[in-house]
C-alpha cells in the first residue's frame, strides 16, 4: 500500500510528538529519527513532483 502525502505527514507529526516527549531510549530515538528523516525526504519528493506537474500544466495554457 502506498501512503499518501497526508498519511506521511501525520506519521511525521506523531514522530515529532514522540521525540518531544523524551521518554524513548537512545536507540529507539535514533530509529524514530531515521524514520522521520525518511518521511521528510519522501514528502519533499512528492512536493517537488507536484510542483513540476503544476509548472507543466501552466506551460500548456
Amino acid at each position: 500500500m502506498t501512503e499518501t502525502f497526508e498519511e506521511k505527514l501525520e506519521e511525521l507529526r506523531k514522530i515529532v510528538r514522540r521525540l518531544e516527549e523524551g521518554d524513548a531510549s537512545l536507540e529507539e530515538s535514533i530509529a524514530i529519527y531515521e524514520r522521520g528523516a525518511l518521511l521528510v525526504k519522501q514528502c519533499e519528493d512528492l512536493l517537488t513532483s507536484a510542483e513540476m506537474k503544476l509548472t507543466e500544466l501552466g506551460r500548456d495554457r
